[in-house]
């Protein structure tokens, strides 16, 4: 049986409640809360399996297209069409309908000490959320020296000097063909 067949209709409601809350949530894009969606689907659910979550993201960001994609992707796991149609809507409707209306409220007032502070603090707030998403979809990785060891050596190169990232995906890309990592 598809989980698609397994879920009522209060788990779609609770599917699509929660990534509404999350679109309110996804400063930074949709993928900063990816580790709350593998919370809710994959821990506290069972919906979907952690290697299908991860192979969803994988995908999704491999194909062109915006970064968002790999929400339908998750979406389409879960239950085909119904569940991308489910999480996509979830996840964009809210965060596009705030977006636009702070946008409108916000552009005579850009300049006020407020809108700069909440802008300004807003920067610190993705990073972590996206240090986040990074330590979760490395979860694998996490037993092995040679893939922490690539990973804390491309934080430290993309930290201190403005290197291409192309290059450092080449070093990977080096790395796990040469089995280091």
């Amino acid at each position: 049986m598809s989980a698609a067949a397994a879920l009522g209709w209060g788990d779609w409601a609770q599917l699509i409640l929660h990534f509404m809350l999350l679109s309110l949530l996804s400063i930074g894009g949709a993928i900063t809360t990816a580790p709350e969606m593998h919370r809710f689907m994959v821990r506290e659910h069972g919906w979907i399996s952690g290697a299908d979550f991860s192979q969803s993201i994988a995908l999704a960001q491999s194909a062109p297209g915006p970064n968002v994609l790999f929400v339908a992707v998750l979406g389409w796991q879960l239950g085909g069409v119904m569940g991308a149609i489910a999480t996509m809507a979830g996840i964009l409707l809210p965060s596009s309908a705030l977006t636009l209306a702070l946008a409108h409220w916000s552009r005579r007032r850009r300049d006020s000490r407020g809108v700069r502070a909440f802008t300004g603090g807003l920067a610190p707030l993705t990073v972590a959320l996206l240090l986040s998403t990074g330590w979760l979809l490395a979860e694998p990785a996490h037993a092995h020296l040679g893939a922490l060891a690539l990973f804390a050596g491309s934080a430290l190169v993309s930290w201190r000097w403005r290197l291409s990232p192309l290059w450092l995906i080449a070093a990977g890309a080096v790395a796990g063909a040469l089995g280091l990592v």
